[in-house]
Formats: structure tokens, C-alpha cells, sequence
């Protein structure tokens, strides 16, 4: 078999992270929760591509919803539960949910079975995006380099 080259690569070559930009006290809860951040390898910057793996007892993130990102997630194995405004839904290998920018539907994948999960997530980068986490003290708001700067809902530092 021939080896892959750039742009082409394979998924499992990318090493698994689970960095995230919470405050110091909210990072503990996406500690079981591991991505792969497929688009930056292939240096693209207009949206996010992850494959994220949730381990079981895992979130994906805590619930939140953007101001200005859309997001789009499959899911590529395992049984997860979404989180929503709406309540919770069982979601399995090959389906799917999306969120609008703007919607408020706050939302969050937890991993309630006893094996991985492997969720293929997309998202844009607009710049100037905020995010509500309605479950916990914390806002964030994205710079025009698109990291996010996160404060209490009061608009105090963390």
C-alpha cells in the first residue's frame, strides 16, 4: 500500500488532544474527551474540522450555544445522549445534529455507554463569535484571531 501524501492523510496519524481554552475549574470536565483536529493539519482556516472521541462518563464540552458559529456534528460511532434547551435524545452511528449560529439552543454530547464515542465535529471561525454556557458561570468571546476569552456571565475575569 502506498503511503498517503498531503493534502490526503489518514486520521489516525493525527495525535489526540484534549487542550481546551476553559478557565482553570471547568477544565476538569472535558478531560475525558479527546480530539483530533483534522483541519488544522491540512492548514485550513475558515472552519474547524474535529473528530472527537468521548470517553465513557465523558462530555463533549459543557452545554453552550454560539452567537455567530454554526456547528454540525455526526456521529461516527458509538451511542451518545445531546443535551439540549429541548431536553435529551439518544443519538447513534450515523446520525446527526446541527446547530444555526444565533439559535440559543445550548447543547453538549455526553457519553452515558460503556465504550468510546467518535464524533465528527464541524464549525466555522467567524470572528467576534460569543458563547453562552447557560449550566455554568462562564461566557466567552472570540477576538477577530478567533480565540476565545473567557470571563464570569458578569463580565468579570475568571
Amino acid at each position: 500500500m502506498s503511503q498517503l501524501r498531503l493534502p490526503a492523510f489518514d486520521s489516525a496519524n493525527i495525535a489526540e488532544s484534549n487542550a481546551t481554552s476553559y478557565p482553570e475549574k471547568f477544565r476538569a470536565l472535558n478531560s475525558r474527551r479527546w480530539n483530533r483536529r483534522l483541519g488544522e493539519h491540512v492548514g485550513l482556516r475558515n472552519f474547524g474540522v474535529n473528530l472527537t472521541r468521548i470517553a465513557p462518563g465523558g462530555q463533549s464540552s459543557a452545554r453552550h450555544a454560539h452567537s455567530k458559529q454554526d456547528e454540525f456534528i455526526w456521529v461516527v460511532s458509538g451511542e451518545v445522549v445531546l443535551e439540549t434547551n429541548e431536553g435529551e435524545q439518544t443519538l447513534r452511528s450515523g446520525q446527526c445534529a446541527g446547530f444555526p449560529a444565533g439559535s440559543g439552543n445550548a447543547h453538549r454530547f455526553v457519553n452515558r455507554s460503556t465504550e468510546d464515542v467518535v464524533l465528527l465535529v464541524i464549525g466555522d471561525r467567524t470572528p467576534f463569535d460569543e458563547i453562552v454556557y447557560p449550566d455554568i458561570d462562564n461566557h466567552a468571546k472570540a477576538g477577530a484571531d478567533g480565540r476565545y476569552v473567557h470571563s464570569r456571565k458578569d463580565g468579570t475575569p475568571h
